[in-house]
Parts: structure tokens; C-alpha cells; sequence
């Protein structure tokens, strides 16, 4: 008998609530809406946070990596448009997916109530002309920050709009510098071609550590743009900020280290230029913590027809070890091929449509595989010694428009055969 009580208290401890949601004018995420407009149309877009979305749907969608975006299309042209959800996300959820990952627990009554709320919820094609449409468009996860791309498609036109949207919920390391206290407004330089490739060229080799006594990782990596346009270009590509260096995100770094599971936003341990640590990071990750794509960036005085230039530095990494010089302990191993890490970057972000110029400036002497440099944890690089330059504007630009600055140019091989023991003669 105390056995069957006991199943049946267990089995109603576990009912689950009705589906009981907040009205989404109770919610105030779209106080943070975004808007843009033309003389056809104004499309506004705002991001919940994980919380501000388990209140609006009364689930939790985060924990299944799901996260709606509201979007609002006032139409006031004589014609009709549609909104691309593929634009947004190629891997979209559909309304009845995204309720259905998130309904256990609930009665058959639940179940069909929640997924009639996700439909009513969602946004719904077409814009009919002199109407707005709003709605959600579930995609997937992304903390810290998102991109937003709109597209519109009408009659014999197509309206691209793009937003760089800041999601509460995690503290990414550029939030906390002041960017616009870091120079005096008489340290400002507006450079022309030849200054800027100038400048560059005088710039120190490499990053180094707090005290500015050893060298690192060289600095081979020059992006010149709006701070928005920067990242949204990563983003699109699916590079993610870096989480700062604090207790939980120290230990979510050591627990992916030790059991292989994957943390998007690990933090990037500090290298140092100008005297302060990189002012934002970006990474690419693969499946683990092992392998990624990383880069630092640092916020110059030097500004280039109007936009900022930012220098910096992009390594791969191919592994993680302990070790005792950084904070959290771990350290990644990078690829000693630091100008394939290069390469790679240009190739990558060639694919967001934002660069509108590249070319490449002398950084440092070359550095041959049989006589590497060391950065600061101890790992091997060479390098043909050039910086790249990426000059990054809003987009879509296409690859035919960009333009190549025509300055240096990387070398056909990158190291000589003969420095890896390799008798190409012979072969």
C-alpha cells in the first residue's frame, strides 16, 4: 500500500502546470528593438533574453538552444513583400517544432494548446501594402549577441536590412570597454592611403605579456570598419564573442577541457598591445574546446576614410593543455602556420559580402619553420611576416566589387622547402 501512494504522489508531483505564458506587452524586451527604414518600408527587429522568452512561452526554449526573434515589417508601399525566415536562420524552427521540444510534462490539452499559442505567435507572410506584420521566427541559439538579417522580397526587388543585436544574459568581454574614452580627440589620426599603409608598417611586431617585457603572438591581422559592422561580418560567419575571464566561466572552460564537451564562448586568455589586454575577441569553434579559430582585436587611434582601424591577431588552435602561466589553467596549443590562420580569416569573411578592400602591409621579418619564434605559453610559430588588411563596410558587396590595395604580396610559398628537410629536386 505505501509503495502504491508513493508511485501515485511521485506520479502527481510530476504534473506539470497548465501552459500559462505572460503576454508579451508584459514582457518589455522590445524597449530594445531596433528599427530601419526607407521610403517603402520600416523593419524593426528585438532579441529576448533566455528569461524574457521562458516568460513570453512559458517554456524554456534556451535549453533546447532555441531562440525566437520578434520582428515587425510596416509596409507602407502599393505592393506586397515576404520576409525570408531562411535569411534570418537557414535552420529555422517551424512554430510546431519548437513547441514540441519544449512540451513535456504537459496534458494532451496542454500539448495543443501550446502549439496553437507558437503558431499564433509566429510571424506570417505576406506584407500586404499599407499593413504591418509582426511575429516571432525561431532560430538558433546565439548568447551574448546576434545577427539579424531581414531580407525582403517584392515585386522585381529584393530590400536587404541587417541588425547587430545585444542580448542580456552573458558578459562579453568588449562590453566592458569604454571605447569612445580611449583616446582624446586630438590623438585621433585621419590617414590616407599611403599614411595608413604607413602606420601600419611601423606598428611592433607581436603582442606581449602585462608587463610588456616578452613578445607573443605577431600582430598580422588589420580590420578597418564600424564596430557593428565588424562584428556582424563574424557573427554571420560564425565567429562568437568571448565570455570574460570570471569564476563560472573559468570553470565551464576547465569542465570542457576534461570531459570534451563544448563551450562556444570560452573565454581568450589575455595578450597585451598599447598596454591594455585585446579590447574584443572573436573565435570559431569546432565541435570541443580543443579546436577553434580565434582572434584579438585592439581599438586604434588611426581612422581610415572616416571608420575605425582595429589591429590584431588570429592564430588556430589544434589542442588545450594545463598550464601554469595563464588563468583559467588551460592554454590552447596553436598551429605554428600562423599565415594559414590568416589566409583563412580573409577566405572566411570574403563569404559575409561586407569587405570592400583588402591588400597586405609589411609586419615583422620572416620566420622560417627550421628557426620559429615562440609566442608567450611556449608554442612555435613562423610567418611570412605580412599583416592583412580588411576593410569591412555594411554589405551585401559582391566578390567582383572588392577592391585589392595592391601593396604586398604574400609570398608563393610560404617557407622554403629546404627548411623542413624536404629535397623537392630529388622527389
Amino acid at each position: 500500500m505505501l509503495l502504491v501512494l508513493t508511485v501515485v504522489g511521485c506520479a502527481t508531483t510530476r504534473t506539470k502546470s497548465p501552459f500559462e505564458p505572460k503576454s508579451i506587452n508584459e514582457v518589455r524586451f522590445r524597449d530594445r528593438a531596433l528599427s530601419e527604414y526607407d521610403e517603402d518600408v520600416r523593419v524593426s527587429a528585438a532579441v529576448p533574453s533566455a528569461d524574457e522568452t521562458e516568460a513570453i512561452f512559458g517554456a524554456n526554449l534556451a535549453r533546447m538552444e532555441i531562440q525566437p526573434i520578434w520582428v515587425k515589417i510596416e509596409n507602407y508601399s502599393d505592393k506586397a513583400y515576404y520576409l525570408v525566415s531562411a535569411a534570418v536562420d537557414p535552420n529555422y524552427f517551424s512554430p510546431n517544432e519548437a513547441s514540441t521540444a519544449v512540451q513535456g510534462g504537459l496534458s494532451n490539452a496542454g500539448r495543443k494548446e501550446m502549439e496553437y499559442y507558437f503558431r499564433s505567435m509566429a510571424f506570417r507572410n505576406p506584407i500586404q501594402p499599407n499593413t504591418a506584420v509582426s511575429g516571432f521566427i525561431f532560430t538558433n541559439l546565439d548568447e551574448g549577441e546576434k545577427v539579424v538579417q531581414l531580407d525582403l522580397i517584392g515585386h522585381k526587388e529584393v530590400k536587404y536590412f541587417t541588425f547587430f543585436v545585444q542580448v542580456p544574459g552573458m558578459r562579453v568581454d568588449y562590453r566592458m570597454v569604454d571605447f569612445e574614452s580611449l583616446y582624446e580627440v586630438a590623438e585621433i589620426e585621419n590617414l590616407d592611403e599611403d599614411a595608413l599603409r604607413a602606420e601600419l608598417e611601423e606598428l611592433p611586431c607581436c603582442t606581449t605579456n602585462k608587463d610588456g617585457t616578452e613578445s607573443g603572438d605577431p600582430i598580422n591581422l588589420v580590420v578597418i570598419g564600424d564596430f557593428d559592422d565588424i562584428a556582424a561580418a563574424f557573427v554571420r560567419r560564425g565567429w562568437v564573442p568571448a565570455e570574460e575571464t570570471y569564476a563560472s566561466a573559468a570553470w565551464k572552460t576547465i569542465k570542457s577541457y576534461l570531459f570534451g564537451s563544448r563551450y562556444r564562448y570560452s573565454p581568450v586568455s589575455s595578450l597585451y598591445f598599447y598596454g591594455r589586454h585585446q579590447d574584443f575577441a572573436r573565435q570559431k569553434p569546432r565541435h570541443d574546446i580543443h579546436e577553434r579559430n580565434h582572434l584579438r582585436l585592439w581599438f586604434t587611434a588611426m581612422r581610415f576614410e572616416g571608420k575605425p582601424v582595429f589591429v590584431g591577431q588570429v592564430s588556430r588552435d589544434i589542442g588545450v593543455r594545463f598550464t601554469t602561466r595563464t588563468w583559467p589553467p588551460v592554454t590552447h596549443k596553436i598551429d605554428p602556420d600562423v599565415d594559414e590562420a590568416r589566409q583563412s580569416v580573409i577566405e572566411d569573411l570574403l563569404f559575409s559580402y561586407t569587405i570592400v578592400g583588402f591588400g597586405f602591409v609589411k609586419g615583422m621579418d620572416r620566420v622560417t619553420p627550421s628557426k620559429p619564434k615562440f609566442n608567450l605559453t611556449g608554442d612555435p610559430y613562423f610567418t611570412d611576416g605580412l599583416r592583412a588588411v580588411l576593410i569591412i563596410e555594411t554589405g551585401p558587396t559582391s566578390l567582383k566589387q572588392i577592391k585589392n590595395l595592391g601593396w604586398e604580396t604574400p609570398s608563393e610559398f610560404r617557407f622554403d622547402m629546404f627548411d623542413v628537410g624536404y629535397n623537392w629536386k630529388n622527389d
